[in-house]
């Protein structure tokens, strides 16, 4: 069995292809390589050289955009569509949740078609076909399910979502101390349903090292999940979000002393005043490795805008030390979004990403504003709007709004004209 990338390292084996990474991340690559070795950075994209990225401490900050397909609705073309959105809007990488019947040809058209590194959640399948044969998504067979996980990692997912920190005895409290919103991740609700269906261990924890096994065989970075994430900002923070990030510490720990690398999934829902001190706690509680985070969500109230309710906590939480955001679309919490949603979603992710590179001093990130600020100045319109992160969009709006004429926001009043008026005349 070949080495994973993290145990070549420890032998002091750096692939030439490091220094490529490094220099796309501004990072020296002594520093990237330390922080690989530390387990505070992983490598996406490695293995089946999709796009290859880095994510963690060092680096810039990610973006990832989910598709795929429910049970509702489903087409591979769809499916395809907002893929192509997705990397139209530059998500530096994609995780197909797909839960329908034609889950396994979509999965293959991701794999085939992303020119980014591609994640999946290995349940979902699991569950489909635990549906299929036995009636009902929680009837899970262990063995089956990690067939499952060994069949997607040798098709060349680069990372699967895993929730290994749901435990028996935290579901055994959801009783007595009921949540607000309760369980909203899909893959956690699966888990839970099946520990209280079955009486059983969550298969992932207990046999976790099966699950090692699998991930150092084919060097596929595990995202551990959080299945007990918050899905209302009143369940921030409470004994089932900390309880399993206490278990994601150890099993990161496990993971990395086992060669594989790993990163963490943080919570979808946080008021605005607790996002730094969430970041921080998960940093603390899972070794400081990479954290992937679900907005977060800042306030319930948003329906249909809550991208700009994600983007809000993002941006918070990226300055904070969160390396990897995965979007929200405006659709989220009313139906499946479509390519367009996909698209806004990405563009409002990459904006939070951004404002937090500025703060972690990432060079590109100063620089690109800087040159904006001064075009802007110069009222040099194409250029600005060349360097907005939506140019498409930017030409747009100046061209209904403006057209070729003076920008209609001040008119003549604009104030650099007024500005470059007064200079003129002294």
């Amino acid at each position: 069995m070949e080495m994973t990338l993290l145990q070549r390292l420890r032998k002091g084996s750096a692939p030439s292809w490091l220094n490529d990474l490094a220099q796309r991340e501004e990072i020296d690559p002594s520093d990237l390589i330390e922080n690989i070795l530390s387990g505070e950075c992983v490598v996406l994209g490695h293995r089946s050289n999709r796009g290859t990225m880095a994510v963690g401490k060092g680096v810039k900050t990610k973006v990832n955009a989910n598709i795929g397909a429910s049970t509702l609705t489903s087409s591979l073309e769809k499916e395809m569509k907002k893929l192509n959105a997705a990397v139209k809007a530059k998500a530096d990488a994609v995780m197909d949740l797909s839960l329908s019947r034609n889950l396994n040809e979509i999965r293959h058209g991701v794999l085939e078609k992303s020119p980014v590194p591609v994640g999946t959640v290995p349940i979902y399948q699991e569950a489909t076909i635990a549906r299929s044969k036995r009636g009902a998504a929680v009837r899970l067979d262990a063995d089956e399910f990690f067939d499952v996980i060994e069949g997607q990692m040798k098709e060349g997912v680069d990372f699967v979502t895993v929730h290994c920190g749901i435990t028996k005895t935290l579901v055994q409290n959801l009783k007595e101390r009921p949540r607000l919103a309760g369980i909203v991740s899909r893959g956690g609700a699966i888990t839970v349903a099946y520990i209280q269906h079955t009486d059983s261990e969550n298969p992932l924890y207990e046999h976790y090292d099966r699950l090692l096994g699998l991930a150092e065989r084919y060097d596929c970075v595990l995202s551990l999940g959080d299945g007990m994430r918050p899905g209302a900002i009143k369940d921030a923070g409470d004994l089932y979000e900390v309880g399993e990030q206490e278990t994601l510490g150890e099993l990161q720990r496990r993971a990395f002393e086992r060669g594989v690398m790993s990163m963490i999934e943080g919570p979808g829902h946080v008021p605005l005043h607790l996002v730094a001190d969430a970041v921080r706690r998960i940093k603390r509680l899972t070794n400081n490795a990479p954290l992937y985070l679900l907005g977060p969500i800042v306030t319930d109230i948003a329906p249909g805008y809550d991208h700009i309710t994600s983007a809000i906590g993002a941006s918070l939480a990226g300055m904070s030390g969160a390396d990897f955001i995965c979007y929200v679309t405006p659709s989220e919490h009313l139906g499946l979004p479509n390519e367009q949603d996909v698209y806004e979603g990405v563009i409002a992710a990459r904006i939070a990403a951004h404002a937090a590179d500025i703060t972690k001093g990432i060079g590109s990130a100063i620089k690109w504003d800087e040159e904006i600020s001064t075009a802007r100045k110069n009222l040099d319109w194409d250029r600005q709007i060349a360097l907005s992160i939506d140019p498409d969009k930017a030409r747009k709006v100046h061209n209904a709004r403006s057209g070729e004429g003076i920008c209609t926001m001040c008119g003549e009043y604009c104030v650099f004209l007024v500005l470059e008026d007064i200079e003129k005349r002294q």
